[in-house]
């Protein structure tokens, strides 16, 4: 194995946010020696995710209308694809670091900084592809997302290529500059003794991940989404 916790490498697992990862995650880090577990969530959504709290009176007024309409879709997918309430591998992530007494790391940053910045970023069409795509979204069966996700699976770069030429605006603040800021607070972590940490993170992030860790000089060890589902059909 490793002579130091500090030469273990980061174990990043790409998740995706509808569907039921819990016996893959579980199999995956059931006798992987861990001193933390990471998650793509920062204070404010682990706390509405873990412990959600009651709607406060004209919130909802002032989230923006295509994060209204992006969450509307993940619950209905994630309820019609088997995997329940959109984020419920973040869940069971946090439920496996309080079994195994480890802390869980919040890696994210803050929603309420991402969403001026995103939508900052947006160009004209960015911003009515993003709302028409959310509208058509609400409407579109779960076969079709499923058949997308089964497309991504099979060759994730050219899908994410599409992306970014797509919205480049949203890749740079919600994939890029995400990567950047998880991988600081991951290396601040190692900095802290906190060597062995899995992070349970979206798939997108994953490469990227791994390449801002390299940088850094802290080592990984990747199980993207492809991966982790073949595990939880294996015998």
């Amino acid at each position: 194995m490793w002579t130091s916790t500090a030469e273990a490498p980061i174990l990043l697992v790409g998740a995706a946010h509808v569907v039921d990862l819990e016996p893959a995650l579980r199999r995956l880090l059931r006798d992987r020696p861990l001193d933390g577990v990471a998650v793509e969530l920062d204070d404010e959504r682990a706390r509405a995710l873990l412990a959600p709290p009651e709607t406060a009176p004209g919130r909802r007024g002032r989230v923006p209308v295509v994060l209204r309409l992006w969450g509307h879709l993940q619950r209905r997918l994630g309820e019609e694809m088997g995997g329940g309430v959109a984020g419920a591998e973040m869940v069971v992530a946090a439920r496996i670091a309080q079994e195994r007494g480890v802390p869980l790391l919040l890696i994210d940053d803050p929603i309420r900084e991402t969403l001026p910045k995103l939508l900052g970023s947006l160009s004209l069409r960015e911003r009515l592809s993003l709302v028409v795509g959310s509208i058509v979204g609400l409407f579109v069966p779960a076969r079709l997302v499923q058949r997308q996700l089964d497309r991504y699976n099979e060759a994730p770069a050219p899908f994410l290529e599409e992306v970014r030429s797509a919205y480049p605006g949203l890749a740079r603040v919600l994939i890029d500059d995400r990567n950047e800021h998880m991988a600081r607070r991951l290396g601040e972590a190692r900095g802290r003794g906190v060597g062995r940490i899995a992070a349970v993170v979206g798939d997108a992030h994953v490469p990227g991940l791994v390449a801002a860790l390299a940088r850094r000089g802290i080592p990984t060890e990747a199980v993207p989404l492809r991966e982790l589902l073949e595990r939880a059909t294996a015998p």
